[in-house]
């Protein structure tokens, strides 16, 4: 899957290397042109066909069915993409709810955007982006582009990395929905600590005493200063201690989407 191709420079690299190239293209213009570009019989070779081919689709990506597509391949996909700074954010996030039909994703982002995906604990940029897309898999940085190395040079730096999907909700003994919605709490304003976010999501002071102590959680910590797991055994320890669907933070699960 490519993701944004443009003009069509990288497409024609992957579909030298792909058994079988799906580019998604929201402009209709440059879907017409990149059709133009790859022959409409080539097209026709099912997904992963020894013919190999490339199949423009004139969608935009935050509507596509990667489950169809993953089903339609027999397997998990592998994405690439040069993604658009002004929807970065969406698209990891749609990538993220999609985990279970991706392989891997190689993605050039503004470098500042991949600064907070591979942020780690106690960092300037580690926060709910970090976590979001760490909890899908890990992310490994690869590069750094300059503006020079665009035509039309953009005014930011671009950093390419690899994130290879591996969800870990399982393994942490989350609740997928209701984990993402209590994260979205504990992030909401960065420059409180912990325990004012956890009231702030209507948590009771006594709940959250109890809590912070059976997770070994300082109660002046900021969740930007805690791994994914320590979070995660808070969030046991909130759901043990008496948390109840009532929480706001068991209701806010559903926002994933919009984080």
């Amino acid at each position: 899957m490519e993701i944004g191709p443009g003009q069509g420079a990288i497409t024609r690299e992957l579909a030298g290397e792909a058994g079988k190239l799906i580019a998604l293209e929201v402009d209709r213009e440059l879907a017409a042109k990149l059709s133009a570009m790859f022959p409409v019989e080539a097209s026709d070779a099912p997904i992963g066909g020894k013919t190999g081919g490339v199949r423009i689709e004139n969608v935009d990506v935050l509507g596509f069915d990667f489950a169809a597509a993953a089903a339609e391949a027999g397997g998990r996909l592998m994405v690439a993409g040069n993604l658009p700074y002004y929807i970065t954010s969406p698209i990891l996030l749609k990538l993220a709810e999609n985990s279970a039909a991706l392989d891997r994703a190689v993605l050039m982002v503004q470098r500042e955007v991949a600064d907070r995906v591979v942020a780690r604990p106690g960092s300037r940029d580690y926060g709910l982006l970090s976590v979001t897309v760490q909890l899908h898999g890990p992310v490994e940085p690869l590069f750094t582009l300059p503006p020079g190395a665009f035509s039309p040079p953009p005014k930011v730096h671009s950093t390419v990395f690899r994130w290879n999907f591996a969800p870990r909700f399982e393994e942490l003994d989350v609740d997928r929905t209701s984990f993402q919605g209590f994260l979205r709490q504990v992030f909401a304003l960065k420059r409180k600590t912990l325990v004012n976010n956890l009231r702030a999501a209507g948590f009771s002071a006594e709940l959250i005493s109890t809590a912070l102590i059976a997770s070994g959680i300082d109660t002046k910590v900021r969740a930007e200063a805690l791994p994914v797991e320590a979070l995660a055994g808070l969030w046991r320890s909130l759901k043990n201690e008496g948390a109840t669907p009532r929480e706001k933070w068991l209701r806010t699960g559903s926002e994933f989407s919009n984080q």
